[in-house]
């Protein structure tokens, strides 16, 4: 009797809540899953609704961790990075702290685990998805260091993309506008407004973005998605 092939594998960061719960929720049918994050409660929470899907707990920004934690990983189909901060302010009220947190976050941590995992990657002539935001497309008033993470994660994506095409490795950056997730009702707060979140994308929308790119037949690359909330 022949052993029926093993599901591929994916590992999402961020994966306790917003965009990075709905990725692991829309793979869930088609993918084993590592759910990267740093509190348990929640990520146990979500694996127990999702078939083959199990909690990764690691500090990103802990390269020796991220070792460790990487330590057996011999093949990824998917690596998804949703996990990012978004700190607001502006250039005059954003001290250097806040510049390097960012920065160490939302690139370092993503530059540093992408390249531990890269021949896993490759043995699996794998895909890597970055969720970016707008941001990273056009700096606004009072999102200097935010966007100025943002437009390096497309630079990294981009190169990475040219490096890495000789193994196989697909990239993707998507760009969803303003999402209802729990960094959302942060911003609103910082700005003085009144939540809606009906004026904005649901998480299950930018991961069906996710799942577009991950499932694209073999002679597709989608390289970039940019995704916006639908006019009211």
């Amino acid at each position: 009797m022949i052993a029926p092939a093993a599901r591929p594998l994916a590992l999402i960061t961020g994966a306790s809540r917003g965009i990075g719960a709905a990725v692991a929720e829309a793979l869930a049918p088609t993918h084993d899953l590592l759910l990267g994050g740093r509190a348990a409660d929640p990520l146990t929470a979500l694996a127990a609704t999702l078939p083959g899907a199990r909690e990764w707990l690691v500090e990103l920004t802990d390269p020796g961790a991220v070792a460790a934690a990487v330590a057996g990983i011999d093949r990824l189909d998917v690596l998804v990075h949703s996990a990012g901060i978004g700190p607001l302010g502006s250039i005059a009220d954003s001290p250097a702290d806040q510049w390097r947190r960012t920065f160490e976050v939302n690139v370092v941590a993503v530059a540093e685990l992408t390249r531990v995992l890269l021949p896993a990657l490759r043995a699996a002539h794998g895909q890597v998805v970055c969720i970016n935001s707008g941001a990273g497309l056009t700096a606004r008033p009072g999102w200097g260091s935010y966007a100025a993470s943002k437009f390096a994660l497309r630079a990294f994506a981009d190169a990475l993309r040219a490096e890495e095409a000789v193994h196989g490795i697909r990239v993707t950056s998507v760009y969803p506008g303003r999402t209802d997730t729990d960094m959302q009702r942060a911003v609103v707060a910082h700005e003085g407004g009144d939540y809606d979140a009906g004026r904005f994308l649901r998480p299950e929308s930018v991961a069906r973005a996710v799942l577009l790119a991950v499932t694209a037949p073999p002679d597709a690359d989608v390289t970039e998605l940019s995704i916006r909330p639908a006019p009211r």
